[in-house]
């Protein structure tokens, strides 16, 4: 059973945070000096370069990904700019843009503000990202402990708990468990699940995320909604169509 803690879930928005609501009115921008770091799990929606540094076909490392992110540079972001979060941490005031966790040359300051885990075409289904060798949503929440070993390392056991629990935890994942998993290639779900069956499959890998990352001190936790499926730039690319494509329901 998940333990008491900041949870929202929202539908498709474009901005997501969440903090400890005592302290929203305390502020002119309520989300200033309230959130210590913020930290991102999840897929391409999110993912700021972590599959530039593992085996999978999944990269965006190369144009016209990032020409319009610093520079002209092509990061490994699936946008041509900056992501939703890179936005959520500038706003907030932490730092521009929020690195990869797998970056080897991180600073000891981009460590304590924050670090995205997520990797392109992940998801709560296990299956998911090991069809391109992506990283796990599990594997994601042992990089986060690797992540709290490192800075227990630097700054002390103490100080670790408490940036932890007074950061923001973004998740972002589920919509390639259906795109991907599901409804496509080569349709391995649907042999064992209805779409409703599915649903709870991936709302209780889901609940022992969450309990993973409570258990190792994440108090405020945002989690975004799936995405229109027939609006993703793969689904309109496989079908060969200019516009959002229609799609089988959720249920």
């Amino acid at each position: 059973m998940i333990s008491r803690c900041n949870f929202s879930l929202f539908l498709p928005i474009l901005l997501i945070i969440i903090i400890s609501q005592n302290r929203v009115a305390q502020a002119q921008r309520p989300f200033n000096n309230s959130v210590s770091a913020i930290f991102v799990l999840g897929d391409s929606s999110v993912d700021p370069g972590n599959n530039n540094y593992i085996n999978t076909i999944a990269k965006c490392n190369f144009p016209p990904y990032g020409r319009d992110f610093a520079n002209y540079r092509s990061t490994g972001r699936f946008t041509n700019g900056r992501l939703v979060t890179d936005y959520l941490a500038s706003y907030v005031g932490i730092k521009d843009s929020m690195p990869p966790y797998l970056d080897p040359i991180l600073s000891l300051d981009e460590l304590m503000t924050g670090v995205s885990f997520a990797s392109g075409s992940s998801g709560f289904d296990p299956l998911t990202a090991d069809l391109v060798g992506a990283i796990t949503m599990e594997k994601q929440l042992e990089l986060f402990k690797h992540y709290k070993w490192r800075l227990e390392n630097s700054i002390g056991k103490e100080k670790t708990n408490l940036l932890i629990s007074k950061a923001a935890f973004i998740i972002n994942a589920g919509t390639n468990d259906f795109v991907v998993s599901y409804f496509n290639i080569p349709y391995r779900r649907q042999k064992y699940y209805k779409v409703s069956h599915y649903q709870q499959f991936l709302l209780q890998r889901i609940q022992q995320f969450l309990q993973g990352l409570m258990n190792e001190g994440a108090r405020n936790i945002g989690i975004v909604g799936v995405s229109p499926f027939g609006c993703l730039p793969i689904v309109i690319t496989v079908d060969s169509g200019l516009k959002c494509i229609s799609t089988p329901p959720m249920c």
